[in-house]
C-alpha cells in the first residue's frame, strides 16, 4: 500500500468526535446525515517542547494535565487552577446551551430565560482575552509564555490577542471526553459528510470554481462559475473569507461599512509552510506522541515566521495509513506569501527544499536524531500552495487582530449588508479553530432557516437585535 498524505491536524484544533455534550458539533453533523465514524482515542493532545527545556504533555485527562503542569510550576498551582477554572466556566456554559444563531432573537431570548446564569457568564467573558484573564491569576513569566503557546495553537497569536471564549472552547474540549482520531484519517470526516449529504438528496459539484456572486437590484441571487455556468437560489452562503467574498466574489461593488470596520480590526494571519514526509519507523522512539509543538530557544520567536514548529504523526494512532515499517510526518510552520512571491520556478523549488531542510534539521536536533537520513518520501507546500488549493487570499490561516481586541466583540456574524448573502467560516463569529468554524456553520444554518420560514422569526425583534449587535461591533 502507499502512504496516505493525511493531515493529522493538531488535535487541539479538532472538535472531539464524541457523543456527550452540545459542543460535539462534528458528531452532530455526521449524525444529521446518517453517518458515524470509528475513532481512536488520543492519550496526549499535544506534547510541548519549549525554551529552557520546558516539556509539557497535554494529557487526555484534565487532572493528569494539571498534575504535570503544576509539577513544573508548583508555586503557581492556585493560579493554574484559577485560569483553567475560568476556562471551564465558559466551556460548561457553552456546552449547556442549545447552540444556534446568536442573530436570531427568539432563540436567544429563549436560551436566556432557560439558562440565565450561563448566558450572563458568556456575556461577561465575550469582550475579554485569555492573556488578560491569565494575568489575574498567574505571575510567573514562563508559565504565561506557556499559555501564549497554548493560545498560539488556537489562533496564531499570543494569549493577549486570543479571545477568552475561543481559548476556552479548545483548552477544555480536549479533556471533555478526550480527542478521538477518526480511523483512516481526518479526511474521512469530509468524505462521510459529503456521502451523507448526497444520500439525503443534496448535490455536490466538484471542480466548480465560483468566480462571482450575482446581484439583482442589490440582492444576492446566484453565483457564476469559472466555466460560465450560473446557478440561482433564494440564499447564497459564502464559505470564502470575508476578504475573498467582498474583495473578489463581489469585485467592483462598494465595500459595506461593516466590512470596512471588520478590516480595520482584523488583518490576514500568515499562511503555513507544510512538509509531508514518509520516514522509516525506527527513527521514532517507541513512546513518541502523535502531536508536538516545538519552540527551541527563545519565547520571542513564537509568532515569528518559521519560529515554532507544529508536528503531527497520524500513524502513531492509525498505523494503517502507511506501509509496515513507515510513519507519516506532517510538519508545518507559519510563513507569509511575501517570502514566496515572484520567484521563477527553479528558484521556488530550490527555496522549498532549502527551508524544508532547515525545519527538518531542527526537528532532528530536538526530537529525532537521524530524521533526515530516514526520509523515504517528501512533499513541500508553501503559502502559494495554500492559496491555490484553498482559494484563500494569500493562503491565510484566517483573521487575526491588528492589536489587542476586545474579545470577540469585533467579529461579524453570518448575515451581511447584502440581502440574501451570508458568510460562514473562520472570519465569522466565533473565529478560528475547527470547533469555532463548525459553530459558525450551525449558527448560519439556523439564521437561514429562520429567514426562509423553516424556523420561527420576528421581523421587529430581528431589526432590534441586529442593530444592537452592529453597535456592539463598533465598540471593538
Amino acid at each position: 500500500m502507499g502512504i496516505h498524505l493525511m493531515l493529522a491536524l493538531l488535535s487541539c484544533l479538532v472538535s472531539a468526535i464524541r457523543e456527550q455534550g452540545n459542543l460535539n458539533l462534528i458528531t452532530q453533523a455526521l449524525k444529521a446525515v446518517g453517518r458515524k465514524m470509528e475513532v481512536i482515542p488520543d492519550p496526549t493532545t499535544v506534547h510541548f517542547h519549549l525554551p529552557n527545556d520546558l516539556s509539557v504533555r497535554i494529557h487526555r485527562e484534565y487532572d493528569d494535565f494539571v498534575t504535570e503542569l503544576t509539577s513544573k510550576f508548583p508555586h503557581e498551582k492556585e493560579g493554574i487552577l484559577g485560569f483553567y477554572g475560568d476556562c471551564w466556566k465558559i466551556f460548561n456554559s457553552l456546552n449547556s446551551l442549545e447552540l444556534k444563531s446568536l442573530e436570531e432573537p427568539i432563540y436567544l431570548f429563549g436560551q436566556f430565560f432557560q439558562k440565565p446564569l450561563e448566558c450572563l457568564t458568556l456575556a461577561y467573558y465575550l469582550p475579554q482575552n485569555a492573556g488578560a484573564i491569565a494575568r489575574k491569576y498567574i505571575k510567573d513569566p514562563q508559565l504565561l509564555s506557556f499559555i501564549d503557546a497554548e493560545c498560539f495553537i488556537v489562533s496564531t497569536v499570543n494569549a493577549l490577542q486570543t479571545p477568552m471564549i475561543n481559548a476556552s472552547m479548545v483548552l477544555c474540549d480536549r479533556h471533555y471526553g478526550g480527542i478521538n482520531y477518526p480511523v483512516g484519517g481526518v479526511g474521512g470526516i469530509a468524505k462521510s459528510l459529503a456521502e451523507g449529504l448526497v444520500d439525503q438528496g443534496s448535490e455536490i459539484l466538484y471542480k466548480a470554481n465560483v468566480k462571482s456572486i450575482i446581484l439583482d437590484d442589490g440582492k444576492a441571487v446566484g453565483v457564476r462559475l469559472a466555466d460560465g455556468r450560473e446557478f440561482f437560489a433564494k440564499t447564497i452562503i459564502s464559505n470564502a473569507t470575508r476578504w475573498d467574498t467582498f474583495g473578489k466574489l463581489l469585485k467592483g461593488e462598494k465595500l459595506p461599512k461593516e466590512e470596512e470596520n471588520f478590516q480595520k480590526v482584523y488583518v490576514k494571519a500568515p499562511s503555513f509552510l507544510s512538509i509531508h514526509m514518509g520516514v522509516k519507523a525506527e527513527v521514532l522512539p517507541p513512546d513518541t506522541d502523535c502531536h508536538h509543538f516545538v519552540l527551541e530557544d527563545d519565547w520571542k520567536n513564537l509568532e515569528e515566521p518559521y519560529g515554532s514548529i507544529f508536528l503531527s504523526i497520524p500513524t502513531i494512532l492509525d498505523p494503517s495509513l502507511a506501509p509496515d515499517g513507515r510513519h507519516i510526518l506532517h510538519i508545518f510552520t507559519t510563513s507569509s506569501i511575501e517570502d514566496w512571491e515572484g520567484l521563477p520556478p527553479k528558484e521556488y523549488e530550490a527555496k522549498k527544499e532549502e527551508v524544508a531542510a532547515e525545519i527538518i534539521q531542527r526537528l532532528e536536533k530536538k526530537l529525532f536524531p537521524g530524521l533526515s537520513s530516514s526520509i523515504t518520501f517528501k512533499e513541500v507546500g508553501t503559502p502559494r500552495t495554500h492559496r491555490r488549493y484553498l482559494a484563500r487570499d494569500k493562503g491565510t490561516y484566517g483573521p487575526m487582530p491588528r492589536g489587542t481586541p476586545k474579545g470577540l466583540l469585533g467579529m461579524p456574524f453570518n448575515t451581511t449588508a447584502i440581502d440574501g448573502l451570508y458568510c460562514v467560516g473562520d472570519s465569522c463569529f466565533p473565529g478560528q479553530g475547527v470547533i469555532a468554524v463548525a459553530f459558525s456553520g450551525v449558527m448560519c444554518a439556523h439564521r437561514v432557516a429562520a429567514d426562509i420560514g423553516i424556523e420561527k422569526k420576528s421581523r421587529v425583534l430581528d431589526t432590534g437585535l441586529l442593530g444592537i449587535l452592529g453597535w456592539l461591533r463598533t465598540l471593538a
